[in-house]
This record gives structure tokens, C-alpha cells and sequence, in this order.
């Protein structure tokens, strides 16, 4: 890389060695909206609907942008994201930002919007439906280097991207593959017979859940203790109900049955708990965590009650069979089981490690290719 950003410097001091001009976007590109269309309105065909994100929402049969086009979301969850598409595509909940000046490249454009893409998320506007307006990044302004030089920092730019992608499809590839593997070792550790002694997690633990205390949210003073629901942390608070180590297991919501997260899940330190979740308290780690990885590999519907509003009530929770091995029999489960859970999950240890690293490596040289000295004014 160091030689290409060489390359870069050596062709900026022989074209712009004073620096470059630097204009609003709006001077020298085309703000246009999309036009929205929900799914009913679609016509099924093959030209990708842009309303946000990375993939099409659906496909339409006639397109209203052809060619190179830059697509920023305007509204909803993904407002502000910023992508480029070089077929045609329809537009919708969405505008295009297009050069209309010979001195710059469509692609340039793009990556120079995709560098301040966290800037573009941060100006959303809007209560419940966030907006992002063109008017907005109008006001942006971007560098004018040379057209030599705009094209050689794409070309870098899509040598780097198309080496991240095949990168990233490598590691998270293998990512899956060690999660199939820890999800292998996991249910062979966690299948028991007639070796293994049952019981009830009322025999095992104590049941916390007379101490938990709701608290709206225009209640609460916030603070630096964390405040939990079914699925995790909800908010801060400036007090705390517990302090220890925990295990919360979802008492009800979708997530009982959706499984979109674990429903049981460890908390450590000074904490403030809901009455969302189930709260337990172990006499040893290895029991604690043998039962949060067992509850969240077998199926719980049985015991999950309600309709609309799914629940798993104390009284089924106490129903739910757990094997309980012998502890030092737990002892070597946990062990092999947290050495493959810090493989696969842990952001800073292994594979996830390394496919973070690659994306800042790459956000970091972007950066370095668009960043100009802007040219000083005569006089």
C-alpha cells in the first residue's frame, strides 16, 4: 500500500503541488429524490428497488436511474447510507447524487461520500422516522483534485475494496465454519443419559425474581449502572438492586420464540434488573454457565405460554429439566466451550478481531487518499 499512496503524492506534487480547489457538492453535483413505491406498487421484474442498505428491497420491471449512480437512503432505519450501483435501478425512499461537472468521476464522488459516511448518518432529522436531506449534504464540501488523480485514487480504492471483499468472504467463511464447530462440541458436551444427574433450576439456584423493580422510563435518573430487560441492556441508571454475578433468562417478548438472541445470558457488578427477566444466582461459575449455554441450545417452546405476547413464566422456567454432571466433569465443558465462545464471539480475540481489523485498515487508507491540501487563494 505504502508504494501506491507514493504513487498518489508523486502524481499530486506534479499536478496540483499548491493544493486543490475544494467546492460545495451542491456547486457541482445533481441532488435528485427517487420516486417511492411500496411493494404492492411494484411490478415484478429484475431492476433492484434502492429504499436503504446494502441489498434491494424488491425487484421492479422499469428502472428511473441508469448508468453510474450514487444512491443515499433518505429515510427510515437506514437513512443516510450511501451506495453505488452501476446498473440500471429504481429509486425509492432514496436520492441520487450525480456530477455535473466534467472535473469529476462518479466513483470518486462515491468514495468521497462513503469516507463521511458516519457524518451523513449523524445528520438524520426527525422523530419517529429519521430523514436524511439532500439539501443537507449540498453544504458538503468536497476536493477537486486533478482527473489523473481522481482516477488513480479509484482505481486504488477498487483494488482495495475488491481484495477487502474476497478477504472478508475468507474469514467469515471460516467464522462459520468454527461455529458449526463450536455448535457440534457444544451439543456433544451437552448430551447426557442415564449418566447424569437432573434437576430443576429451583434446586440449583436461587430465584431472585421478589427483588427486581420496573422503573418507567420517565422514571429513571440516568447513571452508570446498567439497567436490564428480556434481551440485555436497556438503559443506564444512577442505582443499582444487585451486585454479583447473575444469570437472566427472557421471562417474555418475541425473542422467546424468535431466538434472535440468547435468552439467557450472564451479568457481572452493580446492576438494576426488570421484571422482563428471570434473575439467578449460582453458588460456582461453571454451573451458572452451564446452564446459560444449555438454555440457549434446546427448544423452549413447550414451556412458553401466551400468544401475542410469548411468556415463560417462573413456574415453567422450575419445569425445565438441566443436567447437572459432577463438577469436575462441568469444569472441562466450560472450559472447552469458553475457549471456542472467545473464538467465534469475542470482537477482541480472533477471527472477528481480524475481520474489524481489515475494515479499519481499510476506512484508515481511504481517508489518507481523500484528504487534500485545499489550494491557498491569490493575494
Amino acid at each position: 500500500m505504502a508504494k501506491t499512496l507514493s504513487k498518489i503524492e508523486k502524481l499530486i506534487a506534479a499536478l496540483c503541488p499548491n493544493g486543490v480547489e475544494v467546492k460545495e457538492l451542491g456547486e457541482v453535483c445533481q441532488f435528485k429524490r427517487g420516486s417511492t413505491i411500496t411493494k404492492e406498487g411494484v411490478t415484478e421484474g429484475d431492476v433492484p428497488v434502492i429504499a436503504g442498505g446494502q441489498k434491494p428491497a424488491y425487484y421492479h420491471n422499469i428502472s428511473n436511474r441508469n448508468g453510474e449512480t450514487i444512491a443515499v437512503s433518505s429515510s427510515g432505519a437506514y437513512a443516510g447510507f450511501v451506495s453505488f450501483w452501476t446498473i440500471p435501478v429504481f429509486l425509492s425512499d432514496s436520492f441520487s447524487v450525480n456530477p455535473i461537472s466534467q472535473l469529476l468521476m462518479p466513483k470518486y464522488v462515491f468514495y468521497f461520500l462513503k469516507n463521511l459516511q458516519t457524518e451523513i448518518h449523524a445528520s438524520k432529522k426527525g422523530g419517529g422516522v429519521p430523514h436524511v436531506h439532500g439539501s443537507d449534504l449540498e453544504k458538503i464540501k468536497i476536493p477537486l483534485p486533478p482527473f489523473a488523480v481522481q482516477k488513480e485514487i479509484v482505481k486504488i480504492l477498487n483494488s482495495f475494496t475488491e481484495l477487502e471483499a474476497e478477504l472478508e468472504a475468507e474469514l467469515e467463511a471460516e467464522l462459520e465454519a468454527r461455529k458449526k464447530q463450536y455448535e457440534y462440541y457444544r451439543d456433544e458436551l451437552l448430551t447426557f443419559g442415564d449418566d447424569v444427574e437432573w434437576k430443576t433450576l429451583d434446586q440449583i439456584s436461587i430465584n431472585l425474581d421478589s427483588k427486581r423493580k420496573p422503573v418507567t422510563k420517565s422514571s429513571r435518573t440516568a447513571g452508570a449502572f446498567p439497567y436490564y430487560g428480556a434481551s440485555g441492556i436497556v438503559d443506564y441508571v444512577d442505582d443499582y438492586i444487585f451486585d454479583g454475578d447473575y444469570l437472566l433468562v427472557s421471562e417474555d417478548g418475541a425473542n422467546l420464540l424468535a431466538r434472535s438472541t440468547p435468552i439467557a445470558f450472564s451479568i457481572s457488578g452493580k446492576t438494576w434488573v426488570n421484571n422482563h427477566a428471570h434473575i439467578l444466582q449460582f453458588e460456582k461459575y461453571e454451573t451458572r454457565r452451564l446452564v446459560e449455554i444449555y438454555l440457549n441450545s434446546i427448544d423452549l417452546r413447550s414451556y412458553i405460554s401466551g400468544g401475542a405476547q410469548p411468556k415463560l413464566n417462573q413456574a415453567n422456567l422450575n419445569k425445565i429439566p438441566i443436567p447437572v454432571p459432577p463438577f469436575l466433569k462441568q469444569e472441562r465443558i466450560i472450559a472447552i466451550l469458553d475457549k471456542f465462545d472467545a473464538l467465534v464471539n469475542d470482537i477482541s480475540v480472533g477471527l472477528p478481531a481480524e475481520l474489524s481489523a481489515r475494515r479499519k485498515q481499510y476506512e484508515y487508507y481511504r481517508e489518507k487518499l481523500l484528504t487534500f491540501k485545499k489550494v491557498e487563494a491569490n493575494g
